[in-house]
């Protein structure tokens, strides 16, 4: 009985011991994984928070003229007054919308044109040197040739969304597809795939990281080409025109508002567009 029991308490120790550590693992793993996190989080916001202090302070202080840039509750009370009694939120949705419209513009002729350009050969030397050319020319340098072809009003400053979206999607479409793996090409030529089989099935599918990529390069182009419309196209609706507006008044707190809000508008942007990526993506080995 004692040499068992002996036994036993030797056998019981360590798988005790194990028990205990594969308890606790998930919970310490867990911490380990939170932990860098939340320290990314906070060096993240640190430098947005000192700048707001910052600017606080020089105003309060009148190491900047308050009527230039004005304090951070003053920037508050006119966003809640242009949200209860103005047209603060028409002029957002005015911006999103128009935002949008050019973007999938731009996105769906940009994965067109650039698979086009990367599984066509003939195409591919006959366009691709063009296009390179055009796309050294700054965006905001078409504006006044847009301006002539489309007017003035809301289809130029679309039109000009779209050219802003257009680049970047067409750049890495292009790559994603001539970057397909040639022993998936032969399995597809083998199994007799037709072309839209071999577009769908196997192209696609292959550029679809390197088409995600250019896909939220043009999100933020879009928004920021959406408000450059907005203030050197013809001014309406947009948070654009709500920055013009406040300019001409000299209303400095109105255009720090505009500013901010284009801020936090694109950081969401930004931050939903590598959300949807990465779970897009979560069957990539990392």
């Amino acid at each position: 009985m004692t040499t068992s029991a002996r036994s036993g308490s030797r056998e019981r120790g360590p798988l005790a011991r194990i028990k205990a550590i594969s308890l606790l693992s998930p919970d310490m793993s867990g911490r380990d994984a939170r932990a860098p996190r939340k320290r990314q989080a906070l060096r993240g916001i640190a430098l947005p928070v000192l700048l707001l202090i910052a600017w606080e302070a020089a105003s309060h202080l009148r190491l900047i003229d308050p009527r230039i840039l004005p304090p951070l509750e003053q920037v508050a009370r006119t966003a809640i007054v242009q949200i209860v009694d103005e047209d603060l939120l028409y002029h957002l949705a005015a911006s999103l919308v128009r935002d949008a419209i050019g973007f999938t513009i731009g996105t769906v002729t940009g994965i067109a044109l650039g698979t086009l350009l990367g599984l066509s050969r003939l195409a591919d030397r006959l366009a691709t040197p063009t296009f390179n050319g055009v796309r050294q020319i700054a965006i905001l340098a078409w504006i006044p040739l847009i301006s002539i072809w489309f007017g003035f009003g809301e289809a130029a400053k679309i039109a000009f969304i779209s050219a802003a979206a257009l680049i970047p999607v067409v750049l890495n479409t292009y790559e994603g597809m001539r970057s397909a793996s040639n022993q998936l090409v032969e399995v597809g030529q083998t199994l007799r795939f037709t072309t839209p089989q071999l577009i769908t099935k196997l192209y696609l599918p292959s550029a679809l990281p390197s088409i995600l990529t250019g896909i939220h390069l043009a999100l933020i182009y879009s928004w920021v080409a959406s408000v450059g419309a907005e203030y050197f196209m013809t001014v309406g609706p947009g948070i654009g025109g709500l920055i013009i507006a406040g300019r001409e008044r000299f209303q400095m707190d109105l255009v720090m508002l505009g500013i901010l809000i284009l801020g936090l508008v694109g950081f969401l942007i930004n931050r939903g567009a590598s959300a949807i990526e990465a779970r897009l993506l979560r069957w990539r080995p990392t």
